[in-house]
């Protein structure tokens, strides 16, 4: 019997790397990721560099505690991450004038004018990776996204 002909009951979701909803989600990151990348690379960004980048672009000049925190990964990867932005001429790190300790990183000029530029690429494939999905499935698959990860990033989780 196929798998798709089997009973759900008898399934095994979880372990069948094709009906895992964490499975999916990963491979469906590195190849967006991997799509993003082939695009921006043109530019001189590559895809670690622009999940900073978008969230600098919302909001700049934050430490970079909190823009590791908005991106969702560990302090010591941010901190590789930053200083490939700045080898780059995307950012600037500078100490806080209010407080020595903090680390405040502001885009540069040159990473402005890239905004205008990438965005579009991020939507394009956006666009095609959602080819043929209704519009009902697509807000379903982002509320559902949101749910699994507001599940996995409670604090008061297991």
């Amino acid at each position: 019997m196929s798998r798709a002909a089997k009973p759900s009951s008898t399934r095994r979701p979880y372990l069948d790397p094709l009906e895992s909803i964490g499975y999916l989600s990963r491979i469906n990151y590195r190849i967006f990721a991997h799509a993003l990348e082939k695009r921006t690379v043109k530019h001189g960004v590559t895809s670690g560099q622009w999940r900073f980048l978008r969230v600098l672009w919302e909001q700049d000049d934050i430490t970079q505690r909190e823009l590791s925190r908005r991106v969702g990964i560990k302090e010591a990867t941010t901190v590789r991450t930053v200083a490939s932005l700045v080898n780059s001429g995307f950012v600037t790190r500078a100490r806080s004038k209010e407080d020595r300790r903090r680390i405040m990183i502001r885009l540069t000029a040159k990473a402005r004018r890239l905004h205008n530029r990438l965005l579009p690429i991020v939507i394009e494939i956006n666009e095609r990776a959602l080819q043929g999905v209704s519009k009902k499935d697509i807000e379903t698959t982002r509320r559902v996204l949101r749910h699994t990860y507001e599940n996995l990033t409670r604090t008061d989780a297991p």
